[in-house]
């Protein structure tokens, strides 16, 4: 325990001695100056991040370069509000939440595809990789006003990248612990009108057991994954813009059960998704633009349940139940969005959406749609960018369980004099009943309604010492009502054997409050052996309840924190080391089966060799925590893994501007 303690202390030391020094460690240096990033998914329109009157963080892909991660995963582990669970290690389920909600509580997009599963309502995240990510915003609380059902917790939305400048290509290689292999290669780049940007890449791994091993498990459980993206776009006339994006991925994970927990041999999932979707987004006067937006998100899962199956509590083996099946899903969504801009203070969105859900698998659930209609509207008002304010309604018509209205107000004051930004929100949210929920052979409920949720938060965000410390704070509330939960022996559904037991009835209800805070500090720069010293960090309190039992909301702990200190000694080097906590929290719905807190170190170090090679090592869990983030489900111990980066300009580039 006594390194933690050290490397507590080491943080704040260096967080805190040299913020008496900035006048003397950068009296040649020129003041710091921070683009400030467009965020489009809080008002579904392009603003600075300055005015926006959410809760919002941003993830670059710059961020995810510096600490070399495969997956998207570590990224959300270190941001504000968000609790992140997975099954095992590499390829095992993996689920984002926020502020107190469910994993199907937050709505997740790629590239303007809703990738929400139809069946389950959550977005598995093992599988996606950080490859051609240009961006993540993720907005807090809930948006269903601009985007629909599924949004009571808050929205992810994901952005390939986009190509520019001269055309280039590039490869990686990497090798590291647990026999893991990962290669792949891009190109990227602009021509005239025209832009690309595509990426291919594999990884395999031997794994570590989906189940705890220091429960008795001995079986690795392998990963392998194929993943490719693509972005394709063309300038129009008058501010117009088309762009086409593809992302596909398919994967292979041998796994375990809870239930016991046991070890299983030949056990496996395998799923595969494609991602299609195009936007045509045109200015037709200076005060009207229109932005179409297609999208398809098909996926394919296969389960085997495989050959022996090991209960690591009693030692027992059998032959697992069933054999293998398929489920597979379709989510559809076209939306139309206006955007009128009254003047200089005053802009309206209007707009439709079509969202189709389909689902069916081998087990008896015949293919089965959910669908809906809906309108939406919103005023945004900026006076003399100081004063900010939106207000939206929307209605949802679908063809299960009736309609749904949903509204949201925010508003913010920003003084420029301090930096000194504050905000507010004010919304209400919704759910939609699962496939699964519905018509789940001798299971699902017909007659449930959505579940709803309303949300308020407040917050201030102030930047000091020429935009070199910005530190934010805020408070959140959230209430849920009709809350979906399966009750046994109730009597509304089927009369098979599953459903006369369990049943999903919209009978619970919950409340989440707590406070969220984050401080980003560029402690040094442009100095001898210093080119730069900056620290991020994040707090998180989370205070759950259900309010039928009065305990606390499964898998989410009380308290979460997190802190990135980057260091660049000269430009050719940087070293950034992550340390992330997470409190203890409880399995169950009844609050008996407790998981540990733990806390967790992982260290990136990026080399230029050269312009065209780059050189990398990550140790992720560096101090060997033994820690699970799902009770019986194993986490990998240190793991340390390297890689080369090759970037180049395409010899035809020069001839292509």
């Amino acid at each position: 325990m006594l390194y933690r303690f050290v490397f507590i202390y080491l943080l704040l030391h260096v967080l805190f001695i040299p913020t008496f020094s900035f006048g003397q460690s950068d009296t040649t240096s020129p003041d710091v100056h921070v683009l400030d990033p467009v965020v489009v998914s809080a008002t579904k329109t392009p603003v600075p991040l300055r005015q926006v009157t959410s809760a919002v963080e941003v993830v670059t892909e710059e961020d995810l370069r510096q600490r070399q991660v495969k997956t998207l995963l570590e990224a959300f582990r270190l941001t504000q509000s968000t609790a992140v669970l997975q099954n095992g290690g590499s390829g095992g389920i993996a689920n984002v939440r926020m502020r107190g909600g469910t994993s199907s509580q937050t709505l997740v997009l790629i590239d303007g595809a809703i990738v929400n599963s139809a069946t389950l309502g959550s977005f598995n995240f093992a599988h996606l990789t950080t490859d051609n990510i240009e961006k993540i915003e993720i907005v807090r609380g809930a948006q269903s006003t601009l985007w629909g059902a599924d949004a009571l917790g808050g929205v992810i939305n994901i952005t390939t990248k986009r190509g520019q400048g001269t055309p280039k290509a590039g490869a990686f290689f990497e090798y590291g612990s647990f026999n893991t292999l990962r290669e792949g290669g891009h190109v990227s780049g602009s021509k005239g009108p025209f832009d690309f940007s595509l990426a291919l890449s594999r990884w395999d791994t031997t794994g570590i057991s989906q189940i705890n091993d220091r429960r008795g498990a001995t079986e690795r459980d392998a990963y392998r994954n194929w993943q490719a993206s693509s972005r394709l776009g063309m300038a129009l006339p008058r501010n117009g813009r088309l762009d086409f994006n593809f992302r596909w991925w398919k994967a292979s994970l041998n796994i375990d059960n809870s239930f016991g927990p046991s070890d299983v041999i030949g056990a496996r999932n395998d799923s595969e998704r494609f991602i299609f979707s195009g936007q045509y987004r045109q200015s037709w006067t200076d005060w009207w633009t229109h932005a179409l937006t297609l999208s398809r998100s098909q996926d394919s899962g296969l389960f085997d349940p495989g050959t022996l199956q090991r209960n690591l509590s009693t030692g027992m083996t059998r032959v697992p139940f069933g054999g293998p099946n398929e489920t597979r899903v379709v989510a559809n969504r076209i939306e139309s969005q206006h955007d009128f801009r009254l003047n200089q203070y005053v802009t309206l969105t209007a707009g439709y959406q079509l969202r189709e859900q389909l689902g069916e698998n081998d087990t008896g659930l015949s293919e089965k749609i959910v669908s809906s209609h809906a309108g939406f509207g919103q005023m945004q008002l900026n006076l003399f960018d100081r004063f900010f304010a939106t207000a939206g309604v929307r209605h949802d018509a679908y063809n299960v369980f009736g309609d749904a209205t949903t509204y949201r107000v925010t508003g913010g004051y920003l003084v420029k004099e301090t930096d000194t930004k504050i905000r507010s929100s004010y919304a209400t949210g919704f759910r939609a009943p699962t496939i699964n929920e519905l018509f789940w052979p001798d299971f699902g409920n017909p007659d449930l309604e959505p579940e709803k949720s309303q949300s308020f938060d407040v917050g201030i965000e102030q930047t000091i010492f020429a935009d070199r410390v910005t530190i934010s704070g805020g408070y959140f509330w959230n209430r849920y009502r009709d809350l979906i939960q399966t009750i046994q022996n109730a009597p509304v559904c089927g009369t098979g054997p599953f459903g006369a037991n369990y049943c999903p009835i919209n009978v619970a209800s919950a409340k989440s409050q707590g406070w969220e805070g984050s401080v980003n500090i560029v402690m040094v720069q442009e100095q001898p052996l210093i080119k730069r010293l900056e620290l991020k960090g994040q707090y998180t309190m989370t205070l759950t309840r259900d309010l039928m039992t009065g305990a606390r909301l499964r898998r989410w702990p009380v308290d979460q924190a997190s802190l990135s200190l980057y260091y660049q000694p000269v430009d050719s080097l940087n070293m950034i080391l992550d340390f992330r906590f997470a409190a203890s929290q409880f399995n169950d719905r009844e609050n008996t089966q407790p998981v540990s807190s733990f806390n967790v170190v992982n260290l990136a170090v990026n080399y230029e060799i050269s312009d065209t090679f780059q050189a990398y090592v990550r140790v992720d869990n560096l101090f060997d925590e033994e820690y699970e983030e799902i009770l019986f489900f194993g986490t990998p111990g240190r793991s340390v893994f390297g890689g080369i980066r090759a970037n180049f300009d395409l010899p035809f580039g020069s001839t292509m501007q």
